[in-house]
């Protein structure tokens, strides 16, 4: 069971310098998350806590609502995208209690933000009226990150998220509405989610949801989260681990069978046609360092 702490924030949105992301602005709520992904990236943040244990301290941003308040009053503000659970859940299940979400929701609704969000849980049907007011006077972009329909598999590999099933309802909840919708599939994973069959289903699931994209990646193994996931994926399959390191042997995915990944998934987008990639529409790309611009991510 998690162990809930409060903190105080000294700012709610951090700003991100990146030329492979259309977005300069992260926000997030709580630190560590309980939705226990086996394939967790985040891992590392909590190396700066007064623990590592990402999964079990989930530290609070109790005044978070108070310090988005100030950022998005001052002149300089650009109502630039801001994205918010990048690196936790907004969603995942303590904010049933918290209800953070809502008063952040209406902060962005007052100055008229755009927001991009993505979740594993279909508590932010919660906020489905906000979400949808917020989508009347900009741009709201709601994506779920559904990695297989085998629910006995996404148990294993995303224990403290909720069914594909009940993602992909809520996708399709705000299909009727002004909300972008996005399915992210991913990580993923060679030997577990790779097949066709399970590819197949979730490209269906979005078609069925009408999403407006789907954004598909691969498992990427660095730093704590390639011992984490190796460890797991020992435990509950190690007949076939040996199999799986002639992937990641040695760190990065090999490029053969990426190649061909993506080879498979275009020939299955090709019943669906479903939008690969997201894209952000062309008011709402902000200039990078080089002065480019970005739109894909």
């Amino acid at each position: 069971m998690a162990y809930y702490k409060p903190i105080t924030c000294k700012s709610a949105m951090n700003r991100i310098n990146s030329r492979y992301l259309p977005f300069h602005w992260d926000l997030n709520i709580y630190r560590g998350c309980a939705h226990r992904c086996r394939y967790c990236y985040a891992l590392y943040t909590h190396d700066y806590m007064e623990d590592n244990r990402f999964f079990d301290t989930i530290y609070i941003k109790q005044n978070v609502a108070d310090r988005l308040a100030a950022e998005l009053a001052k002149p300089q503000w650009k109502r630039e995208v801001v994205n918010i659970g990048g690196i936790t859940d907004s969603y995942q299940p303590i904010e049933a209690d918290m209800q953070l979400m809502p008063e952040i929701l209406k902060l962005l609704i007052q100055h008229k933000t755009p927001c991009i969000i993505s979740t594993k849980s279909d508590l932010i049907l919660r906020d489905f009226d906000l979400l949808e007011q917020l989508s009347r006077i900009t741009y709201v972009n709601v994506a779920a990150t559904i990695t297989t329909t085998d629910e006995q598999l996404r148990k294993k590999l995303e224990p403290g998220g909720v069914s594909s099933v009940r993602r992909f309802a809520m996708l399709k909840a705000f299909a009727p509405t002004k909300v972008h919708t996005g399915l992210h599939t991913m990580p993923i994973i060679p030997l577990l989610s790779d097949s066709d069959e399970n590819l197949e289903s979730l490209f269906a699931g979005g078609a069925d949801a009408k999403v407006d994209y789907v954004l598909p990646g691969l498992l990427n193994l660095k730093g704590k989260t390639r011992d984490h996931f190796l460890e797991f994926f020992h435990t509950e399959f190690p007949e076939k681990m040996d199999a799986f390191l002639t992937f990641y042997g040695r760190g990065g995915l090999d490029k053969a069978y990426k190649k061909s990944f993506y080879q498979k998934l275009s020939k299955i987008n090709a019943k669906y046609d479903l939008t690969m990639g997201h894209r952000l529409p062309q008011n709402l790309l902000q200039p990078v360092d080089d002065g480019q611009q970005l739109s894909l991510f």
